[in-house]
């Protein structure tokens, strides 16, 4: 951890910021556009599902390795090497004339993805002064709420304006942009705050027994399976339920994003003094105070209220979590390591949200999903507060 009276190192968080930012920006503009394009080259259901699912699971097979890796070989060379991948993926998307194709380049996306969100965390993690964990990060991760909220208008602007080509041209512009950022501005591995290069990482087996990680783990997961709820199944049950636009659901899909990314600075602010494991328990209570409010919606405004809530939940419980996993990781001397973890979490949580939404909407109605979510989200809460006792969150 950083002494915390030396000074910032502020160059390497906005590279390794604008980075991520770029990167997610460039994803955003396309994946709205990849199911257009592939039922363009002829994919039919089966085929889109694995456009999608392909990337989740190789993303999620190869996190804990390279989180893993990193801890002991540095975190540039997996950046680097992951940005320049999705730089190349971008022209295989160009270049694509089959279905397989763009299946075998979203595998290979997911593993670069595993080589970037988890280690320009635990990079992050590393320069972090001690007592300002919830600030720190709570300001990185607004580089991937706005990336999320640019992303997709970009896309369908450049789509209207210059075609499906250009698309993917402006992602791959910005894979290279965030490739050229990392290699040129980054400080060498050997100047990297890792605890001791080459060393064998820490075996998975005291991570999986750690009880703090254990419950960041699980409330990361039963969030982010509610994230996938909404996220998958908002837009079917405002357009079926109430004939909503496609305008407003777009604003109702995005609010949640949007008011979450905003506030994670203040919140970050406010967990560097407050009690961390209270926050992430009050931001959880907002969570399940959404999914309510989403299943008994009665219209726009019902839906509007309930996704402003969802934002302001998750904007007050995930700097306080993200501040605990940094503590953790220097703990455990396994940041790495434990970001990887955190980011499993949350690949898993989407696809199980999008799973049990789908199974309720065909058993008993797709509102029901949303009270789903309330109940898995309840019992992250109870986990991760009996998990937690006894157990120290302060810095």
């Amino acid at each position: 951890m950083q002494d915390p009276n030396e000074k910032f190192p502020v160059r390497i968080f906005a590279v390794l910021f604008f980075s991520l930012f770029i990167t997610i920006t460039g994803v955003g503009i396309v994946v709205p556009l990849l199911p257009v394009y592939a039922r363009d080259l002829g994919a039919g259901g089966i085929a889109i599902a694995m456009i999608f699912g392909g990337f989740s699971l190789s993303r999620t097979i190869f996190l804990p390795w390279f989180g893993r890796l990193s801890d002991a070989k540095g975190r540039k060379p997996f950046l680097v090497i992951g940005l320049f991948c999705y730089f190349v993926i971008s022209l295989a998307f160009i270049l694509a004339h089959h279905v397989h194709t763009l299946i075998v380049a979203r595998l290979i996306q997911g593993v670069a993805s595993a080589m970037i969100m988890p280690v320009a965390q635990a990079y992050v993690g590393e320069i972090t002064p001690e007592g300002k964990e919830g600030i720190t990060m709570g300001g990185f991760n607004m580089s991937v709420f706005c990336g999320l909220s640019i992303g997709p208008l970009l896309g369908g602007i450049i789509r209207d304006q210059l075609g499906l080509n250009s698309a993917f041209t402006a992602m791959g512009a910005l894979a290279f942009m965030a490739f050229c950022l990392a290699s040129l501005m980054l400080p060498p591995v050997s100047s990297e705050r890792i605890y001791e290069l080459g060393r064998a990482p820490v075996r998975w087996g005291l991570l999986i027994r750690d009880r703090m990680l254990v419950s960041l783990f699980s409330f990361r997961m039963v969030y982010t399976t509610c994230i996938g709820i909404v996220w998958g199944f908002l837009p079917v049950y405002a357009d079926a339920r109430f004939g909503l636009s496609s305008s407003a659901i777009g604003v109702l899909v995005m609010l949640g994003v949007f008011v979450s990314g905003v506030i994670h600075i203040p919140m970050g602010l406010l967990a560097d003094r407050w009690n961390r494991r209270f926050m992430v328990i009050v931001g959880g209570a907002g969570v399940i105070a959404a999914m309510v409010l989403l299943g008994r919606a009665e219209g726009f405004a019902g839906l509007f209220v309930a996704n402003m809530v969802f934002g302001i939940g998750g904007g007050t419980s995930m700097p306080a979590l993200m501040a605990l996993a940094v503590m953790r990781g220097h703990r455990l001397e396994a940041m790495g390591s434990v970001m990887a973890l955190i980011t499993v979490a949350h690949s898993l949580g989407m696809l199980l949200g999008s799973f049990f939404a789908g199974i309720i909407m065909e058993l008993a109605g797709l509102q029901y999903a949303f009270f789903l979510g309330a109940v898995i989200m309840a019992g992250g809460i109870f986990q991760f507060f009996r998990g937690t006792c006894g157990i120290s969150t302060k810095s």
